[in-house]
């Protein structure tokens, strides 16, 4: 436990000045401190949960939802919409980030946590594709002294990834998708672009975003779907549920006219299996392949 708490100050000082846009104020942790560690990032907390490193966290956000172990965690909420006092109540000695803008806030709440002391990192690597995911890998698996865990962990994703290539291979058709996710903190349905993470791994799988657009776009018109036509219709977990029903997404503007809706091909993923690349991203590609070439 010592080594465990000497690598966490350690680290929190090293990657703390070495990433630009951590705003943290850092402080030493004692050497008798047992660390408790929250974490305000979904892929955080699956990469420590997938390093076996989760002995001392304490705490997640409301998107940490896998594996399911870290729901049983007290939630502080949307990372976005942080709340001093339940993150205080949980007496945290370091909070993770994913860092950048959009990372944790409100503004007023980072500032009381900094003028608190509380040490807020995030680390170097962002994992924006598939080399950083693996690095980001290695350095957490580093920071929590799980170096062998990490290098297990990237050499599954590699093999993963060759045996998704070998199906999409077999494949002689590109089918055309559309991903639907629901943002919590907007409250709106949001149509995702081709170069978004769930872009590349539905490229990857075999299939293609027929949506001209770069980030995420509201669905206020039904131009923007049924003008795409897709093959395929993929909604994230959240957005599915509140809806209920495959009848109630052909409700929603332009749906009802492609031929996913036509074919009965809107089907529900998790959101955290598309949403962000991570140890599992080799996995949840082939089981996109299985699920947009489905012949049902």
């Amino acid at each position: 436990m010592k080594n465990l708490v000497k690598i966490i100050a350690a680290g929190v000082l090293l990657v703390a000045c070495n990433a630009q846009e951590d705003r943290a104020v850092v402080s030493e942790l004692g050497k008798d401190t047992q660390p408790r560690i929250i974490s305000a990032s979904k892929q955080y907390t699956e990469f420590i949960y997938a390093l076996g490193a989760e002995e001392n966290l304490v705490g997640v956000d409301l998107s940490s939802t896998y594996p399911k172990a870290a729901r049983a965690l007290p939630n502080i909420g949307y990372h976005m919409h942080l709340g001093l006092e339940g993150i205080m109540s949980l007496k945290p000695s370091l909070l993770l980030h994913k860092g950048g803008h959009f990372s944790i806030g409100p503004e007023q709440v980072v500032t009381q946590l900094e003028n608190l002391n509380l040490p807020l990192l995030s680390f170097e690597n962002k994992a924006k594709d598939i080399p950083s995911t693996k690095a980001l890998l290695r350095e957490m698996g580093a920071y929590f002294g799980k170096q062998k865990e990490a290098d297990s962990l990237c050499s599954k994703l590699d093999r993963d990834l060759v045996e998704a290539q070998k199906q999409l291979g077999k494949q002689e058709d590109t089918v055309k998708v559309v991903v639907i996710h629901f943002g919590q903190a907007m409250n709106i349905y949001l149509a995702v672009g081709a170069e978004s993470v769930a872009g590349k791994m539905v490229e990857m799988a075999g299939g293609k975003i027929c949506l001209d657009k770069k980030g995420m776009e509201r669905i206020t018109s039904p131009e923007l779907i049924a003008q795409a036509n897709p093959d395929v219709i993929l909604l994230t977990d959240f957005g599915y549920d509140r809806l209920g029903s495959k009848e109630k997404v052909m409700e929603l503007p332009g749906i009802a006219e492609t031929n996913a809706a036509k074919n009965g091909k809107i089907y529900r993923i998790e959101g955290y299996d598309l949403i962000y690349f991570g140890p599992r991203t080799g996995e949840n590609v082939l089981k996109l392949h299985e699920i947009i070439h489905r012949n049902d």
